[in-house]
């Protein structure tokens, strides 16, 4: 194994906190990640690890070589990149997570095209409507819908989906169509709830340019979005969700859009991931081709 290699396990390991997680990532054995940094730490004539029975952390002089390796990686992947042909050129493993409806509907569908583009990489399609952590779980990147949290990571918008208000026919039949917000009161909504932190989201619309919130009567709750749509499609309540989302269901006449002028304000979408100044060819890739596959189904102008 050379040094560049046993660099990528050092990182990989210093980003799990264990040789375990890290040599799953990697589809290595763990004593190949052990061997390869014992092997790093008597070229290097220092410790770079700390190794407990719970979790592996860096030593000072662990520290000080992260950085550097993540330079060393990097440089090298980009000159294997720049060293093959053009054609098909771009190759490894990208591992992504996106939200788990977008996945199904949106790229899954669409990724023979993306491996046909690009035969030599290979794409791990992590599907969760939660907000994983990309460095813990050896993930390149991620799509995340909807406001960021703070956070230090790169974040590229690729854009805001439009969102609709809408319930199903025997809904609005057993209980009336709403004429605007303020008779929300008299209706069930369907709440929906972070899948990261349990809270449900408010009602939201915009009055003006401002965005204006409450919680209207709610008997069910989800999180997922696959469940949420079920339980409008199911006549359980009112729900706001991305146009794009439920546009068959609207042309079926299964959903019926409602409060047309109380609109929720678009939700961004963004595309993130750990580091920019070492943004691989394969990530490039992929991103450039994500936001072509989002353009259609994205508000305009946004």
């Amino acid at each position: 194994m050379d040094r560049v290699d046993q660099l990528r396990i050092f990182l990989r390991i210093a980003a799990c906190g264990s040789f375990a997680q890290a040599a799953d990532q990697l589809d290595l054995p763990r004593a190949t990640a052990s061997l390869a940094m014992q092997q790093l730490e008597r070229r290097l004539g220092v410790r770079l690890l700390h190794r407990t029975t719970r979790r592996v952390v860096l030593t000072l002089d662990g520290e000080a070589l992260l950085e550097r390796s993540a330079a060393i990686v990097a440089d090298m992947e980009d000159l294997e990149q720049q060293s093959r042909p053009a054609a098909g050129a771009i190759s490894g493993r990208l591992r992504v997570d996106v939200p788990s409806r977008i996945a199904r509907r949106l790229i899954a569908p669409a990724l023979p095209d993306f491996l046909d583009r690009h035969p030599r990489m290979d794409i791990d399609l992590g599907s969760t409507d939660r907000a994983i952590d990309l460095v813990q779980e050896g993930v390149d990147c991620a799509m995340r819908v909807g406001p960021l949290a703070p956070s230090s990571l790169v974040a590229r918008p690729l854009g805001a989906f439009e969102l609709v208000n809408c319930a199903s026919p025997a809904y609005l039949a057993k209980h009336g169509t709403p004429s605007g917000p303020e008779a929300l009161s008299r209706h069930w909504v369907i709440d929906y709830q972070s899948p990261t932190s349990g809270r449900a989201a408010p009602w939201e619309w915009m009055d003006g340019g401002d965005a204006r919130t409450m919680h209207p009567p709610s008997r069910v709750s989800a999180n997922n979005a696959e469940t949420y749509i079920a339980c409008a499609l199911a006549g359980l309540g009112l729900i706001q969700v991305p146009a794009f989302d439920v546009r068959e269901h609207l042309g079926a006449g299964e959903l019926v859009e409602v409060m047309q002028d109380a609109r929720p304000g678009r939700m961004p979408v963004n595309l993130v991931y750990p580091h920019r100044r070492y943004l691989s060819q394969r990530m490039q890739a992929f991103s450039h081709w994500l936001e072509d596959l989002l353009r259609p189904h994205l508000a305009a102008h946004s």
